[in-house]
């Protein structure tokens, strides 16, 4: 049963031209290929839907001392996912991805990019997505959907005035990306798998635009830029035990007078055997500011079971940390455990506890803090 869900250097600068080198000459390749013949598109669409009931019991210095936080409260997450492609006869596979989020939220369209691939030539990615050093990594498992190595869980306990770890950095997820760029217009291509050997490079002019047309694009001078990725992904079956492990590095030019630049490394592995997983991941996020304020670091331990049958078992952390003015350090801690059982095919039943303390690393006064467990159940549709 399956279930969803470093220095700077000379070198540094060798190694931005040469992968930007790499991709542009991928994808002259495919603008070399041969003529297009009449073809038939395949308009498809899938998505999926996460519904939570959950009880909480929240307590710390982060919360209002008059407000009522405990209690039952309810979490959604959906998106409708278009996919249209197309194979032409040369055997190059042209596709749209676009995701539309269900939710009202500050912005409706989470990624939007094209694809382009075959299976000598491997994949180009066009548009708004997360990097290949990203898309390659892994880490603890899990069988539930209330995701601790990420802000998800923050809809049940908010932490994040205790906890000042940034979006897609290592203190909040092993899924990092440079300071924190998500999503934005970028370049990416992804070899052919050799014997499960895949190996991604990345390259996002800018990290200001969020799923959007920048329109000529920002001053680089005053946000950052030329942002280059790469992530190695190896994934292999020996008799009845898989192993993925995954590396990733990431650099990016600071803006004019925000420091040195920024750059994030990580690894990841899952091993199964019999019905188990296990697997871990380790990340690092450093922001270029001085004294290393607003540097993360973080990792995940996890375990999951797969009973004969239609239920699965995990129990996962996520510890993170991040180094806040003044020398302190904020933490954050979650543990995981849950159930979740196969109803039907797409169809999802959760059960799940989880344990999460958040402090802002501030000695004496200003210090904040929130500790909080939540006791959920959730239905997973994907379709």
């Amino acid at each position: 049963m399956t279930h969803n869900h470093s220095c700077y250097s000379e070198e540094g600068h060798t190694l931005k031209k040469h992968l930007l080198s790499t991709s542009a000459i991928a994808l002259g390749v495919v603008a070399l290929a041969a003529p297009v013949a009449a073809q038939e598109w395949d308009v498809s669409f899938g998505g999926f839907m996460s519904q939570h009931v959950a009880y909480k019991d929240l307590s710390g210095s982060a919360l209002n001392p008059f407000g009522d936080y405990d209690g039952v409260d309810i979490h959604s997450t959906s998106e409708i996912i278009f996919t249209p492609s197309i194979t032409l006869d040369n055997g190059l596979t042209f596709g749209v991805n676009v995701q539309l989020e269900g939710e009202n939220t500050g912005g409706q369209i989470d990624e939007s990019y094209m694809s382009i691939s075959s299976d000598t030539l491997g994949q180009i990615l066009i548009g708004s997505e997360n990097s290949a050093g990203y898309k390659s990594m892994v880490g603890a498992p899990g069988v539930t959907s209330m995701y601790i190595n990420s802000p998800s869980i923050s809809s049940f306990i908010p932490f994040s005035l205790a906890y000042p770890g940034g979006f897609r950095q290592a203190g909040l997820s092993s899924y990092t990306e440079v300071a924190g760029n998500n999503d934005v217009q970028r370049l990416t291509y992804f070899t052919p798998s050799f014997n499960g050997l895949t190996v991604g490079v990345s390259y996002a002019p800018t990290g200001a635009v969020n799923v959007a047309n920048s329109f000529g694009g920002p001053d680089k001078t005053l946000v950052l830029s030329d942002i280059f990725d790469i992530g190695v992904n190896y994934s292999q079956t020996f008799g009845t035990t898989s192993v993925t492990l995954a590396a990733r590095y990431g650099v990016g030019d600071a803006p004019a007078g925000g420091g040195s630049d920024p750059e994030t490394w990580g690894i990841g592995a899952q091993v199964g055997f019999a019905d188990f997983t296990i697997g871990a991941s380790y990340a690092e996020n450093d922001n270029g500011v001085a004294f290393g304020v607003g540097d993360n670091e973080g990792w995940s331990l996890g375990v999951t079971y797969d009973i004969a049958g239609p239920w699965a078992l995990e129990a996962l952390t996520y510890q993170g940390e991040q180094t806040v003015a003044g020398g302190g350090t904020a933490d954050y801690e979650a543990y995981r455990i849950g159930a979740s059982r196969d109803l039907g095919p797409g169809v999802d039943w959760d059960i799940y506890i989880v344990q999460l303390d958040a402090d802002n690393g501030v000695i004496g006064a200003g210090n904040l803090d929130v500790s909080g467990t939540v006791i959920g159940t959730g239905i997973n549709l994907s379709f």
